[in-house]
């Protein structure tokens, strides 16, 4: 990893972003769910139906979804009888997610706060690892595609949902005046704070072009690598194996 990396738009020490980071899921937890409502026209919900279909939980599966905290992604798993970790690096979030599976009446699920980049799970433990909108946010991606290596068993699967670059042309210029224009606004409207968004908007430009990001998924021990664009690159789905 180098000295410096990106957060939105600016460069800063490596050792600074996590905890930056954390400010921004901090100040976003409670209002997140609805401003990807807001954000996507509620797309983002699909995109997870179609994610989690890729992933394919099967019961008596072991699966970590990692910067999973608000529980999206492990609801719409927890149906198939897998047993499901939910694991964030930030508590705010797994607070709200917790909620959430409280009020769904969901106690099977295992929530644990952990950092991507240095797991505390055993070598060759989950049958799948899967992480959507997160992977962008994480300081050393590679050293977090290198764990999610390590703790599955072989055979795992690895899936990754995140925002990538669009490749319509005429599209991509409408997404870039919106995003930069407007999702500010509806952050400082829907959740009191403009500047979080803008910085989740701004990750999404600096983070690796879908070629490339498939490359780091090769590099961390993964084969048979596949990208699925969706809406022309909005957003990818990202999947590998480990063998």
């Amino acid at each position: 990893m180098t000295d410096t990396v990106s957060f939105g738009y600016e460069d800063i020490p490596a050792t600074e972003k996590t905890a930056r980071v954390g400010g921004v899921f901090r100040s976003v937890a409670g209002s997140y769910d609805l401003m990807n409502d807001a954000m996507s026209g509620g797309m983002h919900r699909l995109w997870k139906d179609r994610f989690v279909r890729r992933v394919k939980p099967r019961a008596g599966e072991q699966i970590l979804d990692m910067a999973g905290g608000t529980g999206d992604i492990a609801f719409r798993m927890e149906p198939s009888g897998a047993a499901i970790t939910v694991a964030d690096i930030n508590p705010a979030m797994l607070e709200v997610g917790m909620a959430r599976a409280q009020k769904r009446g969901l106690d099977g699920l295992v929530w644990s706060e952990a950092n991507a980049e240095v797991l505390t799970f055993p070598d060759r433990f989950f049958d799948a690892y899967t992480i959507a909108f997160g992977i962008r946010n994480v300081t050393d991606i590679p050293a977090a595609l290198r764990e999610a290596h390590r703790v599955l068993r072989r055979g795992g699967r690895f899936f990754c949902l995140e925002f990538s670059t669009v490749e319509w042309p005429g599209f991509a210029d409408v997404y870039d005046v919106y995003s930069h224009r407007l999702v500010p606004r509806l952050g400082q409207l829907l959740a009191r704070d403009a500047e979080s968004y803008r910085y989740l908007i701004e990750s999404i430009r600096r983070f690796p072009p879908m070629p490339a990001f498939e490359a780091m998924i090769r590099e961390a021990g993964f084969v048979n690598t596949r990208v699925e664009p969706i809406m022309g690159g909005l957003v990818a789905i990202h999947s590998g194996w480990k063998i």
